[in-house]
């Protein structure tokens, strides 16, 4: 699961078994987790983060959507 950001203590990653579905990146703090689509920014599904976490993270993704589906795209076509 290779790692394409850390922002505090957040870990944004891809799992390499998912490039058959929308682009989307997964964020992990602790036993928190969570999965966001890319195109248009917006929450999969959530554990163990609160409502003021997913938003402060739906944010931090929104401000670097360009770069992460880039990320994404590259990653998916190697």
């Amino acid at each position: 699961m290779p790692a394409v950001l850390r922002i505090g203590p957040y870990r944004f990653y891809f799992y390499s078994q998912k490039g058959s579905e929308p682009p989307h990146i997964h964020v992990q703090r602790d036993r928190n987790k969570a999965k966001f689509w890319l195109n248009i920014v917006s929450l999969e599904n959530s554990v163990r983060f609160s409502r003021e976490e997913i938003a402060q993270l739906q944010r931090l993704i929104e401000e670097n959507q360009d770069l992460r589906l880039r990320s994404w795209n590259e990653y998916f076509q190697d």
